[in-house]
């Protein structure tokens, strides 16, 4: 199965940049709602890791007096990433991308060149299996569906 039809395209992901300063990283995240956002390399496009609400509070609770105008001045780089989600490339066979979409909300795609082309959801593998799950009984002719 071709991973590229659950892909999420790069420009319609809400990502961040390792240009980013914490306060741009706050306000995305909080805009889209988002627990987990991917990081890329403005000037290459690689996929850089994953940044998580737990990594911006655990930062954020080891500085003394933190505000939003002095978070305007720290680069997002500096925000240790406690686990970054592994990306998987372009021709993974499916169950590498399920193993990988086990552990992690989102799995973010790269090409040969390790630039980021997009995510794939754990929410869309878990619909796709389930239409197969429910071809799968209705060719065995044993199940009903409600």
């Amino acid at each position: 199965m071709n991973i590229l039809f659950f892909l999420k395209p790069k420009f319609e992901v809400a990502c961040v940049y390792d240009t980013d300063t914490l306060r741009q990283a706050l306000e995305k995240m909080e805009h889209h709602r988002y627990s987990a956002i991917p990081v890329i390399g403005e000037a290459d496009g690689r996929y850089i890791g994953t940044l998580t609400e737990g990594d911006l509070l655990w930062y954020i609770k080891d500085q003394d007096d933190l505000n939003l105008r002095e978070a305007e001045n720290i680069s997002i780089m500096d925000v240790k990433r406690n686990r970054d989600n592994e990306p998987v490339e372009v021709d993974v066979n499916m169950e590498n991308l399920i193993s990988k979409a086990m552990n992690q909300n989102f799995v973010p795609v790269i090409d040969d060149r390790e630039r980021f082309i997009g995510i794939i959801t754990r929410k869309d593998i878990i619909q796709y299996l389930s239409k197969q799950l429910v071809t799968i009984q209705l060719e065995a002719g044993g199940m009903s569906i409600r």
